[in-house]
């Protein structure tokens, strides 16, 4: 008769061993033995007339080998699902010689698997968590270099015969030269698209009155503020952080000069802006890019005390894993196996998010957060809505609700929406629980933060 032994191998690592013995496999043997000696297609033998010996013979090996694996995964499934032990993942096989096993001489065999378990833990009290929301207030200026973009992504491109604006986009070849402007043989040389404000005021005022074709001689680290000579390094094949090559001169060469002349700001570009709306004047223009500048910021700083009540469950609920068995799960887990090196870097971050799930789920159990078919229904109806925007969908929308139900057949399509939905209301519901102290903070200063963090 069958038997599974447990032994604790470590923190929350235990090892199941399954033995079998001929009683609990050989009947399933030699019944599928003979299931092949009725339907085996063999030449010179009638079908169902192939001797049991010569079934035996060719087949028998890996029909063995097979039931007995089969024996004992029933085995190791059935000790689970009694036992109900809280384990990560499914049980890994020890190493297991199946050669051991010989057709001619049954005999009892023992399999090893370990398994990782669950830890017990406290969860933190988010209501003690010290949280801050960081608000940034829209101001005119945001609002006034939004029209700039509105403006110049409607513009018309134009070529001007001279560079004269800072906003002038130029298509100039770097060729690596001396600091008297001589070439250097097999220097660097490369063309790219610079806005004429990027280079330093300086350098402006040197291109200014230039035409195509000819050329302007600069050292990289003066002619570029340090923000943009990181990208200018990287455009030319340098690190960006480069300080030798920062130092090096270059002849930029004009080849091409662009002006993007701005949208007129009139009704007609208003209700390109907004089709929806019915806005018709630069004020009423100016207070609904306002409003939608203010809503982006309000959702900045929600996500970013979301970012804030994340890492206090994390760093504040105490929980240890079984890091062997997970390493090694990591390793041959997924759908392609990783060295034990690969499995170590990722570790780390695995770890946490294995941690957030533990939380996540206990959080969602005990408060009895649920989503319901109607919400997912309403947020999959949201989603088609945002696909096709402002599309004139016609009077008949019934076929809506028919997509909708073919969407709700997709098990990764409801698997997708339930995920959202119910992480939505996690961090809803994590929300009402703390009191957080309000910062007024530039943008700047919030999209740093959110950089810093993105979960």
């Amino acid at each position: 008769m069958a038997t599974v032994v447990r032994e604790n191998i470590g923190l929350l690592h235990d090892k199941l061993t399954v033995k079998v013995s001929k009683d609990d496999y050989f009947p399933a043997f030699d019944k599928k033995l003979k299931e092949y000696s009725k339907n085996a297609n063999i030449p010179g033998f009638r079908k169902g007339m192939v001797p049991a010996g010569m079934i035996k013979k060719m087949y028998g090996g890996s029909i063995f080998t097979d039931e007995v694996i089969k024996t004992v995964e029933k085995e190791l499934y059935n000790y689970l699902n009694a036992e109900k032990p809280e384990i990560f993942a499914q049980p890994l096989p020890l190493t297991n010689d199946v050669a051991q096993m010989d057709i001619n001489n049954p005999a009892d065999y023992e399999f090893g698997f370990e398994m990782g378990l669950k830890p017990e833990y406290t969860l933190a009290d988010i209501s003690k968590a010290k949280v801050t929301l960081h608000k940034v207030t829209a101001t005119d200026a945001m609002v006034d270099e939004e029209i700039t973009r509105m403006q110049i992504k409607g513009g018309k491109m134009t070529e001007p015969e001279t560079v004269a604006t800072e906003e002038d986009v130029l298509n100039i070849l770097f060729k690596e030269a001396d600091k008297e402007s001589t070439a250097v043989e097999e220097g660097v040389s490369k063309e790219n698209s610079v806005i004429l404000k990027y280079l330093t005021t300086a350098t402006q005022k040197k291109f200014m009155g230039k035409k195509i074709g000819e050329t302007v001689t600069v050292q990289l680290s003066k002619a570029f503020d340090e923000d943009k000579l990181a990208m200018i390094l990287q455009d030319l094949g340098y690190e960006k952080d480069d300080k030798e090559a920062a130092k090096k001169y270059f002849n930029l060469e004009i080849v091409k000069i662009g002006l993007v002349e701005k949208r007129e700001l009139t009704e007609d570009f208003f209700k390109e802006i907004y089709p929806a709306k019915e806005i018709k004047t630069i004020e009423e223009l100016k207070a609904s890019i306002k409003e939608e500048i203010q809503q982006y910021w309000e959702a900045q700083s929600k996500n970013q005390l979301q970012d804030q009540l994340y890492h206090y469950l994390i760093d504040e609920t105490k929980m240890e894993f079984p890091e062997e068995f997970l390493k090694r799960w990591l390793q041959t887990g997924g759908e392609k196996p990783k060295t034990a090196e690969e499995a170590e870097a990722e570790f780390p971050g695995f770890s946490n998010q294995l941690k957030w799930t533990l939380i996540s789920d206990k959080l969602i159990q005990d408060n009895k957060l649920q989503v319901t078919n109607e919400e997912l229904r309403e947020s999959m109806k949201t989603e088609i809505m945002r696909y096709f925007g402002t599309m004139n969908l016609g009077d008949d929308a019934s076929w809506i609700e028919s997509y909708i139900d073919r969407m709700m057949k997709d098990e990764k399509q409801v698997d997708s929406s339930y995920r959202r939905l119910i992480t939505d209301k996690l961090f809803n519901f994590m929300e009402t629980q703390v009191k957080p102290k309000e910062k007024e903070v530039t943008g700047d200063e919030l999209n740093g933060m959110m950089h810093n963090h993105q979960h």
